[in-house]
C-alpha cells in the first residue's frame, strides 16, 4: 500500500517548552488513559510547540494536519488514486496515524467543515475506531495513539464553534500566554537577545492585549516577540522589529497601527529611561512625563489622562475623542 503522506517519524531533539502549569501531566495521564485531548488558547500561545514537546516526551510520532474550509473527510481518511495505471488506496494523514500509533493532532479543528470533524466521534469515544467506508475497513487505535485537537475560542462565532457532542469526547486543557517573567525567559533563549529587551518586548506585548476586542482581534502573541526578538538579534533596530513583526502583522487599520506604534514607542523609551514626548492632563493641570513621571505615578494622585503624540507634534487634550485617544486612554488605564 503507498501512502504520499509523510511517514510519521519520531521527534529526535527535545523542543523547548516552558510548562506554566500541569498541562504536561495533565496531557501524559490522558494519553495513557487513552483519552483524547482538547487544546484551548490564543494565537501563538505554545500549543503546537506543546504537542511537538509531547511526542519528543512521550517517544510517539507526531502527526499534525492544519484544519481550513475546504478540509474533507478524505483528505483526512483517504482516497483511491490511479497511480501507474492502476487504482491504489492512499491513507490520510488520520489514518497514517491511527495505524502507526502515533499522537495526531489536528490544529483548529474548527476551520473544518462539520460533516468532517463527525468522523473523528467514534476515535474519541471508548470505541477508538476509525471506520473507512469506501474499503469497508474499521481501523481500531492502538494504546499509544492519541488524537488531540485545538482551538481559538476567540475567534469563535456561533456557526463556528465545537458542538457539545464533540468537545465533551475530549480532556480539555486550557493554554494562555505565560506570565511576565516567564513569557521574558521564553523569548529570550528562543531569540538569542539580553533578557532586558525581552522584558521589553514583553511589557509591550501586555499592553497590546489589553486591546483585544476595542480595536484589536487579538494581542501580540508570544509567537510574534520571538519574531521581533529574532529581527534584533540579527541587527534590525528595535522600532523597525516591532513594526514589521508585532504592529503590521496585528492590523491594517491605519488608525489603531498609529495607536500600536506610538505605545511601543511609550513602552521602549520608558523602560530605557529617555525622555518622553508623552503628557498628561489631570485636574486641568498638563504635565509632560519626562518632568515629573513620580508625581504623576503617585497612588494617590488623580488618575491623569493621556495625551498622544503624532509626526506633527502633540495633539491637544481635547482631540483625545478620537479612535486612537480611546485606545490610549484604556492602555493608561489598564496601566493602573
Amino acid at each position: 500500500m503507498l501512502n504520499p503522506e509523510p511517514s510519521p517519524t519520531l521527534i529526535e531533539s527535545e523542543p523547548f517548552y516552558a510548562p506554566s502549569g500541569d498541562e504536561l501531566k495533565v496531557f501524559e495521564a490522558a494519553w495513557r488513559n487513552r483519552l483524547p485531548v482538547l487544546l484551548k488558547g490564543p494565537t501563538g500561545c505554545g500549543k503546537t510547540r506543546f504537542m511537538e514537546h509531547m511526542a519528543w516526551r512521550l517517544q510517539r510520532p507526531l502527526v499534525t494536519v492544519s484544519c481550513h474550509d475546504d478540509l474533507t473527510a478524505s483528505d483526512l481518511v483517504g482516497r483511491y488514486l490511479i497511480i501507474g495505471g492502476e487504482t491504489q488506496w492512499i491513507d490520510g494523514p488520520l489514518s497514517s496515524a491511527v495505524r502507526s500509533g502515533a499522537l495526531c493532532y489536528l490544529d483548529e479543528v474548527v476551520e473544518a467543515r462539520k460533516d468532517t470533524t463527525v468522523i473523528i466521534h467514534p476515535l474519541a469515544d471508548d470505541r477508538r475506531q476509525l471506520p473507512i467506508e469506501k474499503t469497508g475497513e474499521t481501523l481500531t487505535a492502538p494504546p499509544e495513539f492519541c488524537l488531540a485537537v485545538s482551538y481559538n475560542p476567540g475567534y469563535q462565532s456561533v456557526l463556528k464553534d465545537l458542538k457539545q457532542s464533540t468537545r465533551q469526547r475530549f480532556v480539555a486543557i486550557d493554554f494562555t500566554y505565560p506570565d511576565e517573567a516567564l513569557e521574558c525567559e521564553i523569548v529570550a533563549r528562543e531569540s538569542g537577545i539580553d533578557s532586558d529587551v525581552a522584558m521589553r518586548l514583553v511589557r509591550f506585548a501586555g499592553m497590546t492585549r489589553n486591546l483585544k476586542g476595542n480595536g484589536l482581534e487579538e494581542g501580540a502573541s508570544t509567537r510574534l516577540l520571538v519574531h521581533a526578538a529574532k529581527l534584533m538579534a540579527s541587527g534590525i533596530s528595535a522600532q523597525t522589529a516591532c513594526d514589521s513583526a508585532i504592529a503590521e502583522a496585528l492590523t491594517d487599520e491605519p488608525e489603531m497601527l498609529t495607536a500600536v506604534r506610538e505605545w511601543r514607542l511609550f513602552v521602549l523609551k520608558k523602560s530605557l529611561g529617555l525622555p518622553l514626548d508623552f503628557y498628561f492632563d489631570s485636574g486641568g493641570a498638563r504635565f509632560p512625563l519626562s518632568t515629573c513621571e513620580s508625581q504623576i505615578m503617585s497612588e494617590h494622585h488623580p488618575k491623569p489622562v493621556l495625551g498622544i503624540i503624532g509626526g506633527s507634534g502633540l495633539y491637544d487634550i481635547d482631540g483625545l475623542k478620537t479612535y486612537a485617544g480611546k485606545v490610549f486612554n484604556r492602555l493608561w488605564q489598564a496601566l493602573g
